[in-house]
Parts: C-alpha cells; structure tokens; sequence
C-alpha cells in the first residue's frame, strides 16, 4: 500500500508539468445556480467530443470546424460559432424542461445508464426514500419493519438481501455498513431528504476501478445538489395518521453570485402505517451543504446530516396463521418488534483544477451510527415459553478518505484519461450484539457480544484510450486490502475458542477490462468484463482466519444504447455472472454457514418515449436465470432470486398546471427454496401521481397501490411455531401496502 501511495504522490508530481498549452477548452456553468454542470456533451463539427469534469472543464487537443455545440439533459442545447469564440471562457446553459431528444450517443460516454438516469430523475421525480432506489432500472426493493430498516434488495438475479452485493454511496460516503449487527453491507438510506436529490447514478455489474468492496450487482451513487434554487416549505398528509413535513432554505442569500451556496434541509415523518399493529413510526432528518470556490482553482463542498427513526412492526407474519385466521393479512403476531436507529454524517470534499486542468479530488468523512433492532422471525421454534425474540445492536464510528486524480494526455491523437486514486474506512464498532430478550430489553441469553474494528485500504489505477471518435477502451486494475479485529466478550461463543481477541486479514486484486463503440450517431455497442468482490462480517473472517471471505464475482455485460429517434432512447443487455463459494455469517443466529458457487445470466432491456414535450413513458424489463453450480439439478434453485421482473408507467409533464404519473411494479413468482418446493408469489402494483404546480406552489395527491390488491412485500421460507403447536415450514411474508393516498401541499418562495 505505501508504494501505490508513493506511485501515486508522484505520478501527480508528473503530470503536474506537463500542462496543456493549446487547443480548445472552456467551462460549462449552470446560468441559474453559477455553479459548474459536470458530464456535459461538447462536440465539434468533425464529430470529437468530450464530456465535461467536475469542475465543468472541457478541452480539445485541436479545433476543426465552424461550431461548437454544447447539449445537456434539462438544460437548452447552446450552439457557439467558433469565430465568436474565446477560448477559456465560461459558457452559461439555461435550464429547460427536459428532453430526449437532448441525449446525445457517444463513445466519450462511458456509463450506457447515463442519459436514462438524468432523464428518469428530472422527468419522474423522487418523492419518498424508497424511490430512490427504485429509479435503478430493474432494481426491486421490500420493507419488512414499515420504513424503519433497510431495504432487501434484488437486482440480476441476487437477493442482495439489505446490501451484500451492491455498493451504495451518497456524495462518495459510504451508505453500506460492513460488519452490521443486522446483515454484512446492511445498507439504510433514509438518512438522505429525497428532495435534495440532484441526480442518481448507476451502473450495474462489477466494471468501474473505483468501486471495490460490495459492487457485484453494481453501484448506486446519489449527489445531493450543490444549490437550491429557492425555498420550500411542503407538508403532507394521508391516511393511516400519516404526516410529513419539509423545510428547504437558502442561508446565504445572493451569494451565489460569488460561486457560493449554502442551504439547509430538514424533515419529519409520522405514520401508524397500513397495518392492523399501529407502528407509530418517527424519523427526523437534518441536513445542510456548503459549496463554493476557493481561489481560481479549487471547489469546496461541505454537507452534515442527522438522522432519528424509531417505529414498531409488524414484522413477518406465517401464511399458515393467516390461512388458519389466527391473525389477518396485515396482523402481527408479535407486537413488541421494531427498533431505533440514528446515523449523523460529516462530508468534506476539496476538488482542485491544476493549471493543465487535471482533476485533484481529497475527501474525508466521518459517521456516528447507532442501530437497535428487536425481531421475531420463528416465534415459538426454539423457547417454546419465552419466545424467540431477538435484539441485535451496535454502536460506530465510521472514518473515511478518498482520494483521486484525473490527467488527460495525447499519444499522437489517441487521447488518454488515466486515473488514480485510494479508498480507506475505519469502522470502529462498540458493543456488537445478538441476544435472545423478552419484552425487548429482558436478557435471556446472549448468543454474540464484541467490539469489531474493520479497516480495509484500495487503490486502482484506470486508463482510458479514446482511439477516435468511434472507438474506446477503459482498462482497469483496483487491489483491496482488509485487516479484522475481533474483541469477542462471550467465552461461550461457539464458533470461537472463548473470549479474547481474534485477528485476520484478507486481500483482492480485481482487473477491468471496457469497449466502447460508436457504430454511428443513433447507436453505441459496448462489452464490459471485470471481477469484483464482496467482503464477509468480521466475525467468520477470524473464525476461518481469512479463508474464503472474499469470494471473487466474474462477470461480463454484451449492450446496446440506440436512439433511433429523436424521441425515443433504448438500453439493452446481456449479461453473465459468477460467484465463488464462500462461507457466510448469518447475523440472526449468530452461525457460520457455507454457500456454494453459483452462476447467473440474464438480459435487461430499457425503453424511454417522449412523443411529445409534455408526456415521457418509461419501461423497463429485466430477466435473471440463477442456479447453484455444486448442488443436484432440481436442487440448486437460488432462494429468492428474482427471474421476471418489470417497472414502468407514463408521466405528464406541465410547468405551469397539471403534471403526474400512473406507474405499475411487476415481480415475477420466484423459488422461496433450493427445491422449489416453495414459491415467493409474485405482484403487479400500481401506483399514481397527481399534481397541480404552479410558480409559487403546488398541490398534489400521492396514491400507493390503486386498485388495492393484496400483496407480499417480502417472503421468506422459514420454520416457525406459533405457541402450543408444532413447527411448520412455510412462507413467512410482511405484507405490501394497502390502497394508501398521501396529499400535499408545497410553497415555493
């Protein structure tokens, strides 16, 4: 590691003198917020183009043609006479309505999720947290504590469970907790306010040097915006005792006008929620972002955030005990599950431009977490008088760096972008807990007890050769280090040899390897292929002292981006991946398990139409077939892995009057078990927006499930015992939302 970092230190050193003296650059600046617009499309008459950096910067190594044309989604298309030209100077773009017909197909792009991402965001909106996730095309998500937990996850055939294969970040802060009481990479987003979402971005498949530990499905990055462009006051009101308020407020005033912004945003929810166990459910969120220039050449963006929730569950209910009418669809069985989590968040980021507009990023960031979880899942199965209930809690301290820098450089007229950077966390977690209570807080016996510190360090190195302006290629090589410290507090733990501290480490190399070809102005082919890797929970690194805990995930995307017109844009793929066996920490019972090799392969198909101005229809497909290498045909299905799978709707845009969307959600039937022999039905739900926006407010009706059907959010195979009866083994599920409407009102000043 501390010859990657010397490398590093002077590979800057390096490209430091060796500036760009000629050619053809400028920046790109919002005309509203003056703030710089990263990923725009810059493009010459001879078809060279370039994306714009974080600090909004473009440049060409030789200039060719009578125009310059600037286009960005939401923004208007600026079309800039060379003659007229100053070279350097800062080009303002005026936001618009967004527009497909402003996505432009290029090689230089090397995310194929781009333009349906920026489309998806500023066309349909965040309006809950759980949007947030679900603006990932083909990724489904279920709730199974009413909002208080994190979401399960699917995508590509995995259940990610809360966060084990998919790497989530907000601002370049770690969402993932490695190490969790609850599950490894457990993965709670609702600290981030939906409205201070600016753009959501994604890829899936293990593909990008930069992403190390968890992204194996993909990667999720959400950036909250730099600048609001007013104040905003919203309160909603629905059914269920459900309330929300919000409050977003610029604290400087014109300072924008000096490259400067700072704002603050916070947010109470409260609902009993749809179930016949009221879970006074209470989350409070707080958050607030600096961003300004610091001299000529470096960008500054600070941002802290507090979250609280509380809530009571209903948890996962057997169908066995409603098909007998013991309890209803949406009854609980145990009504002292729920919990109390809270995380609070400190994000520092410096962007330094060099004088050849290299691209110098420094960040640090720190977390307090706390997490208290109490859950039933088999009832009466094992303590027969007591119950089975469990708490499993922690206390953290989260610590972490990023460091990257960006250099563009000629070979002749292959231009080459070369990356560097470093990755480093800290997780310094107290009081690691799985105990078997009563009555939440009654100890009756403690099954795992700890104090976890987890550092893991990477560095990768990513070189882009842009050939011409058809053809690229990105390679990629990232290496991961991983020490564990396990303080184990039980001398009756029985994966380990008694109380002490227990020590191990592990490490992973994982090599990239991108195509990009533009085959014309309507059409982009890429090949991607790469390895990735998921980190294990400390406590079965040590107690396998390394072995097997960093299982390699090999995969490779085939795809498409076409736009065959100017106002409709396609996104298809075929895809394939490969997971090593591995042993797995189970954080409900405390045990060590093995999992065998498993192997995927899928397609994923995206089509986004805008007939015209005010309409955007949006659907997206997706199909996974999954199966288990080492284990008998009819045997090896993967639990829970979803097969079909569909999202979709149409939205109605109008600045000035009546806007909204109709939506629907499909999840195919998937195995529950490895023999099928159980099935996790599928759903079909349909949701709707209605809103009446004018300048200064807004008024809007938000309707969850429309025609009311009954459906399973989460399922899962699970033995249970209700008291006094035998065990059965069954479908355990929580049950999905009933026909909920929410109103708002909002006011914009």
């Amino acid at each position: 590691m501390r010859t990657l970092l010397l490398l590093l230190f002077f590979f800057i050193l390096f490209k430091s003198s060796h500036a760009q003296t000629s050619g053809l650059s400028g920046r790109v600046l919002d005309s509203a917020t003056h703030i710089a617009i990263a990923n725009v499309t810059v493009k010459l008459d001879n078809g060279h183009t370039d994306i714009t950096n974080d600090d909004g910067k473009f440049y060409f190594k030789s200039i060719s043609g009578q125009n310059l044309t600037i286009t960005a989604i939401g923004y208007r298309k600026e079309v800039i006479r060379l003659s007229a030209y100053s070279n350097g100077q800062a080009i303002n773009l005026v936001p618009q309505q967004t527009q497909l017909q402003d996505v432009v197909i290029t090689s230089n792009n090397l995310n194929p999720y781009k333009a349906i991402s920026e489309t998806d965001i500023k066309l349909r909106g965040v309006s809950n947290s759980q949007e947030v996730l679900r603006i990932v095309p083909g990724l489904f998500i279920g709730q199974h504590q009413g909002g208080g937990k994190a979401e399960q996850i699917f995508l590509r055939g995995f259940d990610n469970d809360h966060g084990t294969d998919i790497n989530m970040s907000v601002d370049g802060m770690p969402i993932n907790m490695v190490s969790q009481a609850h599950g490894q990479g457990y993965a709670d987003s609702h600290f981030i306010i939906p409205e201070t979402i600016e753009r959501t971005t994604y890829k899936k498949g293990m593909y990008d040097a930069e992403k190390g530990d968890l992204a194996v499905t993909g990667w999720v990055d959400f950036k909250t915006a730099d600048a609001i462009p007013g104040n905003l006051v919203k309160i909603d009101a629905g059914q269920f005792d459900t309330y929300r308020a919000l409050a977003m407020v610029n604290l400087l005033g014109n300072a924008r006008e000096k490259n400067q912004s700072w704002y603050a945003a916070s947010e109470y929810r409260f609902s009993n929620s749809y179930f016949d166990n009221p879970q006074h459910f209470n989350r409070f969120n707080f958050f607030t972002k600096y961003h300004g220039t610091l001299g000529a050449h470096n960008i500054l963006s600070v941002s802290a955030s507090s979250m609280y929730s509380k809530w009571k569950a209903s948890g996962q209910i057997p169908e066995s005990a409603v098909d007998q009418g013991i309890i209803g669809f949406y009854g609980a069985l145990d009504p002292n599950e729920g919990g109390v989590t809270s995380r609070t968040n400190i994000n520092a980021q410096l962007i330094t431009t060099l004088d050849n507009n290299d691209i110098l990023k420094n960040q640090l960031y720190y977390s307090r977490y706390k997490f208290d979880l109490h859950t039933n899942f088999t009832f009466y199965l094992v303590d027969t008088i007591n119950g089975d209930e469990i708490r499993q809690r922690e206390a953290r301290n989260l610590f972490g760096y990023n460091g990257s820098y960006v250099a563009e450089r000629y070979l002749g007229n292959i231009r080459l972008t070369s990356e560097w950077g470093v990755n480093a966390r800290l997780d310094a977690t107290r009081g690691s807990e799985l105990s078997h209570t009563i009555n939440n807080f009654t100890l009756l016996d403690a099954i795992k007890l700890g104090d976890i510190t987890e550092t893991g360090a990477g560095a990768y190195f990513s070189e882009t050769f842009h050939f011409s302006p058809r053809f690229t290629i990105n390679a990629g090589l990232r290496f991961d280090q991983f020490y564990y410290r396990y303080h184990n507090l039980l001398p009756g733990d029985s994966t380990l040899n008694g109380a002490g501290v227990y020590h191990a480490a592990n490490h992973a190399f994982s090599p990239k390897l991108n195509f990009y070809y533009q085959a014309n102005d309507k059409a982009q082919l890429y090949l991607f292929m790469g390895k990735g890797f998921h980190s294990n929970d400390a406590r079965v690194v040590v107690a396998e002292k390394g072995w097997q805990t960093l299982p390699a995930a090999y995969g490779a995307d085939v795809g498409t981006v076409i736009k065959p017109s100017k106002n409709l844009l396609l996104n298809a793929a075929v895809w394939y991946s490969y997971l090593q066996k591995e042993y797995v920490y189970a954080g409900d019972g405390g045990t060590v398990d093995f999992s065998g090799r498993t192997r995927r392969l899928g397609f994923d198909l995206s089509a986004r139409y805008q007939p015209v101005a005010p309409i955007y229809f949006d659907m997206d497909l997706n199909y996974a077939h999954g199966r288990a290498i080492d284990d008998p045909a009819g045997q090896n299905y993967i639990p829970l892995a979803p097969v079909w799978s569909s999202t979709g709707g149409i939205t109605y845009i109008f600045r000035d009057g009546f806007n909204g969307s109709l939506r629907y959600r499909w999840l195919g039937n998937r195995p529950a078990n490895e023999e099928h022999s159980l099935t996790a039905a599928g759903y079909f739900v349909n949701d709707l927006v209605l809103n009446y926006t004018k300048k200064r407010y807004e008024v809007g009706l938000t309707i969850n499930n429309l025609f009311n059907v009954k459906w399973k959010e989460t399922q899962f195979e699970t033995l249970t015992r209700l008291k006094g009866e035998q065990p059965v083994n069954n479908i355990a599920f929580t049950a999905g939302t009933r026909f909920f409407a929410i109103g708002h009102v909002a006011y914009n000043f």
